[in-house]
């Protein structure tokens, strides 16, 4: 079924030109949000625990913003599957890659940290073709073994290695052979609370994954914050600050909280492009 999924409706889309995907997210739009009402309640839920203050229509107004966005990102991963180099670097700019530059000459890796804000899916197959660094990302496999191995082709076509969350250790063992960008998501859902880093994130008690930060401590790397811009519809750049030079000379939690907070002035921004569809929230915090 995977396949057929695949072959048959997914590679076939991905050929479609640009405006006719954006036709076909409009209508989407269209049945997800009043059709089908896709992860309403959690979207919504999501929004007025995060900007408390905000009224019901300025909500709703950032809700049906997300739900177009949100359509228009699963199109352009869709185009993924066949988009060109040539296209890509088209839509997907660095326009700051003179602060990674300096550490690629001195022969040293990096960690970018950001959030699943505006197109990450896009950027995580244009990245190789942006930095000078070979660029990896650590991911979750997925269950579907079928589609694990497409994303890992796809998003890998143009120079990204994608580390599972089972060989991270393994992977910065041998990271220092030559300079790698490594990108770690700072906003996923933590499996265990317990081993969470706690923070207060968009007026709510959150868990963070630690790892970004803990990897740059124990191999000395210096942390970036890489922001996702979306320029126009379909176009996106990259931006990255400086967060932590020297990772060693950083207090317990700093980095991971410098980071957090970028994002969410990022998201108090624009709102509309975080994914707000996801359960992020589903943890209590430890006494």
């Amino acid at each position: 079924m995977s396949k057929i999924l695949y072959y048959l409706v997914l590679l076939p889309l991905s050929w479609l030109p640009f405006p006719i995907l954006y036709f076909l997210s409009d209508c989407l739009y269209f049945v997800f949000y009043y059709v089908v009402a896709y992860r309403k309640k959690i979207v919504f839920r999501n929004l007025k625990n995060s900007f408390p203050h905000k009224t019901d229509k300025e909500i709703t107004a950032i809700a049906k913003a997300h739900y177009q966005h949100f359509c228009d990102l699963i199109l352009e991963s869709i185009k993924a599957f066949s988009i060109s180099e040539k296209e890509i670097k088209k839509r997907m700019i660095c326009k700051n890659t003179e602060l990674v530059d300096k550490y690629f000459r001195a022969g040293q890796s990096v960690i970018l940290a950001g959030g699943h804000y505006n197109n990450w899916e896009l950027f995580a197959v244009a990245g190789g073709t942006l930095l000078k660094q070979q660029l990896a990302a650590i991911y979750k496999p997925l269950h579907n073994l079928f589609f694990d191995a497409k994303m890992r082709e796809t998003r890998g076509k143009y120079g990204l290695e994608m580390v599972s969350t089972k060989a991270v250790k393994e992977f910065f063992e041998r990271a220092h052979t030559k300079p790698f960008a490594i990108v770690f998501a700072i906003d996923q859902s933590p499996s265990d609370p317990n081993k969470a880093f706690w923070t207060e994130f968009l007026h709510q008690d959150t868990a963070v994954l630690f790892g970004a930060e803990k990897y740059a401590k124990d191999y000395n790397l210096p942390v970036l914050f890489a922001r996702i811009n979306k320029e126009k519809r379909g176009y996106y750049s990259l931006d990255l600050f400086e967060l932590a030079p020297d990772a060693s000379k950083t207090a317990y939690g700093e980095i991971i909280t410098k980071a957090t907070k970028m994002l969410e002035q990022d998201i108090l921004d624009k709102p509309e492009f975080w994914l707000w569809t996801h359960k992020r929230w589903k943890h209590k915090k430890p006494s």
